[in-house]
């Protein structure tokens, strides 16, 4: 039986509203600054509050919905789509293209443009960036197509890690892919490529400082998360009984 002496769990009112799956941290702070939140029958002109459960929060007139359950999806990012709400260049995005049936989603870190493969997604911003910590030390795997065919030295040297324009990448796990035996060389060689960083357009940028462009990028893993057979464009969710599994005591930290 808990305290009746305990403190009420508290939290900041955007990242409430957040979870309550109507608009990002930073859209909720600007709904508030613009006085569309009211709380206990109090407007406010400032996102510097923190609520508990037995407060009253109101948007433009309306109950705030209860928090959401944490959810995560799977899905299959073709390439020509940018992983980004909206695009100032005016370019299809991810979110423009999943199904209608989704409530409002967050990707966990992001795949460029002409990338492909495994994006998760998820309706609470505390996952999103739980799951995007390097501590968590989750291995992203990728099948990356090159051109030319890597030297063991230029493998030693990812694995040693690269600086590339001022910015170091730590190690890289790379190895070709098995080919059938008697198959003809090819000048594009497809690689097995492994890290926990994930920084901007870390691989391409590390493969081509190595001397071997990147012509196409697959993400086939995030952590324990598989791509597996889903079709390009497909979405499937997690299950609650998964992630949690996947999660252990970091999911309590979300506050369920």
């Amino acid at each position: 039986m808990a305290d009746a002496t305990e403190e009420p769990q508290k939290e900041r009112i955007a990242k409430r509203i957040a979870r309550a799956g109507l608009a990002s941290r930073r859209e909720a702070e600007a709904w508030i600054l613009a006085g569309r939140v009211q709380v206990n029958g109090e407007t406010l002109s400032s996102p510097a509050l923190a609520v508990t459960a037995e407060d009253v929060i109101f948007v433009d007139g309306k109950p705030l919905p209860a928090a959401e359950k944490p959810r995560l999806w799977r899905y299959h990012k073709p390439s020509g789509l940018v992983t980004t709400a909206k695009d100032p260049e005016g370019r299809p995005t991810v979110f423009q293209r999943l199904p209608g049936h989704l409530p409002r989603v967050v990707s966990v870190g992001r795949l460029d443009m002409n990338s492909e493969g495994l994006l998760l997604l998820t309706n609470d911003g505390g996952l999103s960036r739980m799951l995007e910590l390097p501590s968590r030390g989750w291995v992203r795997r990728y099948r990356v197509r090159v051109y030319g065919s890597p030297s063991a030295a230029a493998f030693k040297q990812l694995q040693r890690g690269v600086t590339v324009d001022g910015v170091h990448y730590g190690a890289i796990e790379a190895r070709p892919e098995e080919t059938p035996e008697g198959a003809p060389r090819r000048a594009n060689v497809w690689l097995e490529v492994g890290l926990t960083e994930g920084k901007n357009r870390e691989v391409r940028r590390a493969l081509e400082h190595v001397g071997h462009p990147v012509s196409r990028l697959i993400r086939t893993a995030y952590g324990p998360f598989q791509l597996g057979r889903l079709p390009q464009n497909a979405v499937e969710e997690v299950t609650g009984k998964v992630l949690k599994e996947q999660l252990g005591r970091a999911y309590k930290e979300l506050g369920f």
